[in-house]
């Protein structure tokens, strides 16, 4: 293998609380154990279209308290075809970056993947995605922002909800995993969780609702993780046809959930994986995800990240069941 000098940074996909905390980490860490370190804009986009900076430690001061990310991001249909893949290969010739680090969630590292078995060229990736669904790390780059951002929404939503004795349906993002709507309806004491891996057909909702009116409970919160089918408007539309006595409501609390400065536990991942995506590269490691996994660094395949369903434990669901009695 090609002796690495200059390693470039990008972030892809959707923005995470966290992102600049991880483009710091691989800056400093970089410059540190002898490397240029050369930033790229846009994602995959700006790839190709050879939006490139050489960075110092400079720029990337001040950023860890940030959200969003300083390179900017971006979605790149062009990047998913082999001439996309070829223009961004030439920009890495031009650029003399001979290793790239890839701070996504799913479909960007995918992405990195693929692009990195064509051109035979070493990539490492960065769990960056608050949906908490990459396989191989017990924590994303994102997530626990998040979850602290829509804790804090249904407390605010609860005082509305008990006053004027409503039925909420609080919608949060998480794609395909339920991590977020779970996590966050045990954190702020809701009632109960739709997430996909527990698919709450008609039986279980009408067992919600009555053990709701059993106990004359006039209002509760319901989160439902995000879908096109079936998401929070769908239920709330069926308790409105169902229990016309109710006052039912909807919350889709939408991109804000993607805002804010990243916790404390999120910069301390992002600065952990991206020293450590830079140590990857050190000793020689290529074409893997940077975790952490019982407070280890541990490196997981890019097949296994992104292709392994991440589990979620059922005794959480068993926790929020028993405590929403």
């Amino acid at each position: 293998m090609a002796k690495i000098r200059c390693i470039g940074v990008l972030t892809s996909g959707g923005d995470a609380p966290g992102m600049n905390a991880a483009i710091r980490a691989v800056t400093r860490s970089g410059i540190c154990n002898g490397f240029k370190v050369k930033g790229i804009y846009r994602g995959y986009d700006g790839l190709i279209k050879g939006e490139v900076k050489n960075f110092t430690t400079e720029d990337v001061s001040n950023i860890i308290q940030t959200g969003g990310t300083l390179l900017r991001t971006a979605r790149s249909k062009e990047f998913e075809t082999p001439a996309g893949r070829k223009r961004a290969y030439e920009t890495l010739q031009r650029e003399a970056i001979d290793a790239l680090v890839v701070i996504g969630g799913n479909g960007s590292l995918t992405g990195a993947m693929l692009f990195a078995e064509e051109y035979d060229f070493p990539c490492i990736g960065l769990p960056g995605t608050i949906d908490n669904d990459l396989y191989g790390t017990d924590s994303t780059i994102g997530y626990d922002t998040t979850l602290n951002t829509i804790t804090e929404c249904v407390d605010k939503i609860r005082d509305t909800a008990t006053s004027h004795e409503r039925i909420f349906f609080v919608e949060v993002m998480g794609r395909d995993a339920g991590f977020l709507a779970q996590n966050s309806a045990i954190a702020a004491g809701a009632e109960a969780a739709i997430i996909p891996e527990d698919s709450t057909g008609s039986d279980q909702l009408i067992q919600f609702m009555e053990r709701g009116i059993r106990k004359s409970k006039k209002s509760c919160i319901v989160i439902v993780s995000e879908s096109p089918k079936c998401g929070a408007m769908h239920y709330a539309n069926r308790v409105r046809k169902e229990y016309p006595n109710f006052d039912v409501r909807v919350s889709i609390l939408g991109h804000l959930q993607r805002g804010g400065s990243p916790s404390a536990r999120d910069r301390i991942l992002a600065s952990r994986v991206g020293a450590a995506a830079v140590q990857a590269l050190v000793q020689g490691q290529r074409n893997v995800m940077v975790g952490v996994r019982n407070n280890e660094i541990v490196y997981v395949p890019f097949i296994d990240a992104i292709s392994k369903r991440k589990p979620l434990d059922p005794q959480l669901i068993r926790v929020l069941d028993e405590l929403s009695i």
